[in-house]
């Protein structure tokens, strides 16, 4: 991302919108934390609490089930209510959800395979305003030529949360228990939603912002009033908008990428550290360290690509290159997972999900896309959108792993499972998506 502070008036720029995307970042890295810690505590709890592997698959999709429903409804609460308002509410609830899920070792019998499942479907539905919050703020806070870069940061968080988190709760578990996984956790959350509460606003009502910032923002179609009460009214959910979001061929293509990307995902935030103490006989503090490389890789890649594809657009003017051309890179490098069936050596199978995760990062432009192509009243909305047809794969990922892992005893069949994915997403941007330019929605005067 690349910014000249000296405006064409000769006035020198502030440079806020940075200081919003690394507390986006920041945030980020500790919702995909939340997500994870069941992933990183999996192990321990499931001897502790005698869960078989389709119980902890089931348990492991939780998240995902309420994350798909609330996915819509938090994107219409965004247009509706702001970004501020139901960004920390989100981010306390889960917090509190996350702390109790450290409490489930009171439970007994059957109530601890439904109370761990309630209490992630509970973390999933107070998350799920989280993503479509943060593409309202890019759209908002970057002009077009930035918002690649930016979105890929905040993206980028997924991994740098398991380079920062996953040595973290190994430790923790190694050292403590695995309940204490969950009370750090949720703790550190409280904290974010009170630094979020006292930095986030509006670009036009921003106290440190100052004008030059403001017009920059402006004239590379930032969309500086989203918040503005006049405008979140123009925005109100209607289920025709939501018609022709979904009929739109580009965004539908879109979408679909977005499940298959976030297959990579949901493997990884899920069952990975798993499939390196069970598969690979790694302890779970080797494996907290280990799932860091990877995720360390990922990060690098999903900056890199953000940066790729915003050099890209100013080169050559066209959204659809810029987007596209990393995304394809990216997922044939991603789908080098699949030989990590083959791989032995432990050092090797490290280094093979390495690279698939830096060509994930690389390829997660999808977020980019949306500030790109959202229609500009319902930019909420489309990205719960969005984040519907991407989270699907929370759902579906934990639970066929689990089933395969106990028909196979094995993860091979769910390694192949998950690169597959890879070409799916190629088939989506290539043979659906089409040109990507922002959607106008049709009124029903023009109707």
């Amino acid at each position: 991302m690349t910014d000249s502070t000296v405006a064409a008036g000769g006035g020198r720029r502030s440079r806020v919108r940075l200081l919003i995307l690394l507390l986006i970042f920041l945030l980020t890295t500790i919702n995909y934390a939340d997500r994870s810690t069941f992933s990183i505590a999996g192990d321990a709890a499931s001897k502790d609490l005698g869960l078989n592997p389709i119980q902890m698959g089931y348990i492991l999709s939780a998240f995902a089930w309420a994350y798909v429903i609330g996915q819509i409804p938090g994107g219409a609460l965004l247009d509706r209510f702001g970004t501020k308002l139901i960004y920390t509410l989100a981010i306390v609830l889960w917090s509190l959800f996350t702390v109790l899920q450290g409490f489930s070792g009171f439970l007994a019998g059957g109530a601890i395979f439904i109370g761990l499942f309630a209490m992630r479907f509970m973390v999933g539905l107070s998350e799920s305003p989280s993503f479509p919050g943060n593409a309202r703020l890019v759209a908002a806070w970057f002009p077009g030529p930035e918002r690649g870069a930016a979105s890929a940061v905040f993206n980028s968080a997924q991994y740098f949360s398991l380079v920062v988190f996953a040595p973290l709760m190994g430790w923790l578990v190694h050292s403590f228990d695995w309940h204490s996984v969950f009370f750090v956790m949720g703790g550190l959350g409280i904290v974010a939603a009170i630094v979020f509460w006292k930095l986030i606003h509006s670009p036009v009502d921003h106290p440190m912002i100052n004008q030059a910032e403001l017009d920059y923002i402006e004239a590379g179609g930032g969309l500086i009033r989203m918040e503005d009460k006049t405008v979140t009214k123009s925005a109100a959910f209607s289920w025709a908008n939501v018609k022709q979001v979904l009929g739109s061929r580009m965004l539908l293509g879109v979408f679909i990428g977005q499940y298959g990307i976030n297959v990579l995902t949901y493997f990884f935030v899920t069952w990975f550290p798993i499939y390196l103490v069970k598969e690979r006989g790694l302890s779970i503090l080797d494996a907290g360290f280990a799932a860091a490389a990877p995720a360390l890789c990922g990060f690098v890649g999903g900056v890199l690509g953000g940066v790729i594809s915003d050099l890209l657009l100013r080169r050559t003017g066209s959204l659809t290159v810029a987007r596209k051309a990393p995304l394809l890179i990216g997922m044939i490098l991603a789908s080098t997972i699949i030989a990590c069936v083959y791989i032995q050596q432990e050092w090797l199978i490290i280094v093979g999900m390495a690279l698939a995760f830096f060509g994930k990062g690389v390829a997660s432009l999808g977020w980019a896309v949306v500030s790109d192509t959202s229609p500009r009243e319902f930019v909420g909305v489309t990205g719960g959108i969005f984040n519907t047809f991407g989270n699907t794969a929370g759902i579906v990922t934990p639970i066929v792993i689990g089933y395969i892992v106990a028909a196979t005893g094995s993860f091979d069949g769910a390694l192949w499972f998950v690169g597959a994915h890879c070409v799916l997403v190629i088939a989506a941007y290539f043979l659906i998506t089409g040109r990507i330019e922002r959607l106008a929605l049709k009124t029903a005067d023009a109707e």
